[in-house]
């Protein structure tokens, strides 16, 4: 273990010599304060808050990405092609101590700055409101919706098979399938006739009430709020394109067995109008969940609108509750960014055992654009033809899935919107990044490294 830290530290001096180490940490100290007092978003605190966090640590786990897979490419390569390597091998030490000594600077290295800069990011996100004139209900805002880590719930999916094949069959034995779904496969008419049922389980025509259940909420701490984030869509649009609605939120199971006095916990109720197809917040006490951690959101649909409301499948209606800190929510985003540098220091490792220093680092490039653009390819890939889509299917499917998918694990998508970033969620990444993938690439990297001859015998 000894020689194996004894090249580690070795590497992190290597490091700190190289030029663009240099460059990138002085442009991550000046650029992150001075992005953190000149963001505006959308001027609200709220959005100067977000568009900071999100720049800011997108920034920092982008330029840490760059100079990981400098750092680990050249700490092999240099030596190999200045000819040091000779004078180390000769040593009693194996070829394997100094892959594992070169990977393992590089990830001290990548702790140290990634500390340092989420750090800054960090105190510069807390310092923000001082510095900011901020009405108190921008402050309230922040605090609700930014400086906390709310858990999401949706409505379960509603199984809505009987009556769709019941509707297959209907439309199939009165010839109407081409008529109105024509030049359209059997799967694509089923798909279609799936969303048409499952929105009509979610739309309420007037006089009509929808409730939504939830299980096993947990609210962090009962005097504080939970939000019922909606979208409104409507068959009739009205001429402000405003509907009313009247919400009911708490444990209605207990109106089924007595009166209002005999109430446990207490059901909020509201009336209020807002505009149609755009994303609304409402605020309630966390005090009317159930102490089983049952919770009920009811919908009413007043005679006042006069058109039927609709809530989109995907993204109509979600419940939000604060179930942890913003801070705790911030230390698991920085472990998901140094997940992502540990599995680039493994496969700087592996291009630099058996390729030059230029190829390797094209090597790498390519393989971490791919994996931060793997959603939209796979996504593309969907609207391809079927001989297409068949052969990425056999082919560069199973590439892209050995590949890490960077967007799918960006810290940004939950720091943001304030979305709980959960430990077990953390813990699908350490293993699928770092012990599984990261682990693969360092062992291919030290049997390659291994059997590499290192010099030509001249005779």
């Amino acid at each position: 273990m000894r020689r194996i830290w004894a090249v580690s530290t070795n590497t992190i001096r290597q490091a700190l010599r190289m030029k663009v180490a240099a460059i990138f940490i002085v442009l991550l100290l000046v650029l992150l304060p001075a992005m953190g007092f000149s963001a505006s978003g959308d001027g609200t605190l709220k959005g100067r808050l977000q568009t900071f966090v999100s720049y800011g640590l997108s920034l920092t786990s982008l330029l840490l990405s760059m100079l990981t897979i400098i750092v680990s490419i050249y700490a092999i390569t240099s030596d190999i092609e200045h000819r040091q390597i000779y004078t180390v091998v000769t040593k009693p030490i194996r070829r394997y101590q100094i892959i594992l000594g070169k990977v393992l600077g590089v990830i001290v290295l990548d702790i140290a700055l990634l500390t340092l800069f989420a750090g800054i990011v960090y105190g510069v996100t807390i310092l923000i409101p001082r510095f900011v004139n901020a009405t108190d209900e921008e402050r309230l805002a922040a605090r609700n919706e930014f400086y906390t880590a709310r858990a999401s719930l949706v409505p379960p999916v509603i199984d809505v098979q009987k009556e769709v094949a019941e509707l297959y069959g209907k439309l199939l034995k009165n010839d109407q399938l081409d008529v109105i779904y024509p030049n359209m496969t059997r799967e694509e008419v089923l798909k279609q006739l799936t969303n048409r049922k499952r929105l009509e389980k979610r739309a309420a025509a007037v006089g009509q009430m929808l409730v939504w259940e939830f299980h096993n909420v947990k609210p962090l701490d009962p005097n504080q709020s939970l939000f019922v984030r909606f979208k409104y869509d409507v068959s009739v649009t009205p001429p402000d394109e405003q509907v009313y609605g009247d919400w009911r939120i708490g444990d209605q199971r207990q109106l089924q067995q007595g009166a209002q006095a005999q109430l446990q916990t207490p059901i909020w109720r509201q009336t209020r109008k807002d505009i149609v197809r755009k994303f609304h917040e409402l605020e309630a006490p966390a005090s009317v969940v159930a102490k089983d951690g049952y919770l009920a959101v009811g919908f009413y649909n007043p005679p006042l609108n006069e058109t039927v409301v609709l809530f989109p499948v995907e993204d109509g209606l979600e419940v939000l509750y604060k179930a942890d800190t913003f801070t705790g929510n911030f230390v698991r985003a920085a472990l998901l960014i140094l997940c992502r540098l540990v599995f680039l220091a493994c496969l700087g490792a592996l291009a630099a055992s058996f390729l030059s220093f230029p190829v390797a680092i094209l090597f790498c490039l390519v393989i971490f654009l791919t994996g931060t653009t793997s959603g939209f390819i796979v996504e593309s890939f969907g609207y391809m033809s079927e001989n297409v889509s068949r052969i990425y299917m056999y082919t560069v499917q199973g590439v892209i899935q050995l590949l890490p998918q960077f967007d799918k694990y960006n810290p940004t998508k939950f720091l943001v919107p304030a979305r709980l970033m959960t430990w077990g969620f953390l813990g699908e990444v350490v293993l699928i990044m770092v012990l599984v993938k990261a682990l693969l690439l360092l062992v291919l990297a030290l049997v390659i490294f291994s059997f590499r001859e290192l010099a030509k015998v001249v005779v």
